[in-house]
């Protein structure tokens, strides 16, 4: 009986995937994002202890409603790629019951998702922090090299993708690393669009709860304007950009 950590589930519309969607946020994360508005899910530890049947007896409560709402399940976290044999599988559950299927993550253990895995997988939220390879290092933790090779493995594997790119002030507005990134995504055959999420602080609460500072709290949410130019910048390359 396949087992794994989930911090909670929830139903959300229009924002992890097409339609009304049943959302699942597995915990542990190998990345530390500066502006993380889920610190609670960093930790695998933390985590309640379940089952594939027990989640699945979970989303089937509303597969008629998800069914007709033209929504799925999404998988994320968390990162849900650090557990892929408990992702794998209810993504490969959720597909037989005939529900569209997402996978959000950031890649960076694009290795260990199998061919098998991806093959369950009706779309992929790929979070790609930076194309710059030092702002990735500082913003995340991580390296950018293993979320673009993810990139083109989904692309020659034929998966279709929804790029996000979260905007940060000072950070993530960098006009020549959002036209390095819209160049890369152009010649991405399977990218569907890219959604360029503006910077909020809503998880700031979480991280005074756990004691944590939150690295970004003077950081200014990016207004409409700057939002607007950079989702243009996708645009003149050819891709949808909301």
């Amino acid at each position: 009986m396949t087992r794994g950590r989930i911090h909670s589930w929830d139903l959300s519309t229009g924002v992890d995937g097409p339609g009304t969607r049943f959302v699942l946020f597995v915990s542990g994360c190998p990345l530390r994002c500066l502006y993380c508005a889920n610190p609670d899910t960093w930790h695998m530890r933390d985590g309640r202890e379940t089952t594939v049947d027990e989640v699945m007896a979970e989303i089937e409560k509303y597969r008629p409603f998800l069914t007709t709402a033209g929504g799925g399940v999404t998988i994320t976290g968390g990162e849900p790629l650090l557990q892929p044999v408990f992702t794998g599988e209810i993504l490969r559950r959720c597909q037989e019951a005939g529900l569209h299927t997402a996978l959000d993550t950031s890649g960076f253990l694009g290795a260990r998702a199998t061919d098998e895995l991806l093959a369950h997988t009706d779309l992929v939220l790929l979070d790609i922090k930076s194309f710059d390879i030092g702002t990735y290092r500082k913003l995340t933790g991580g390296r950018l090299a293993p979320t673009l090779g993810f990139a083109t493995r989904l692309d020659r594997l034929g998966v279709p993708v929804w790029v996000r790119y979260v905007l940060v002030p000072g950070w993530t507005d960098d006009p020549q690393a959002v036209d390095g990134l819209a160049e890369f995504v152009a010649g991405l055959g399977t990218v569907r669009r890219v959604e360029v999420l503006p910077f909020h602080k809503l998880g700031a609460p979480k991280y005074e709860a756990l004691g944590i500072p939150f690295p970004l709290r003077d950081t200014p949410v990016p207004d409409p304007a700057l939002t607007e130019s950079v989702r243009e910048r996708f645009r003149k390359r050819g891709v949808p950009a909301y």
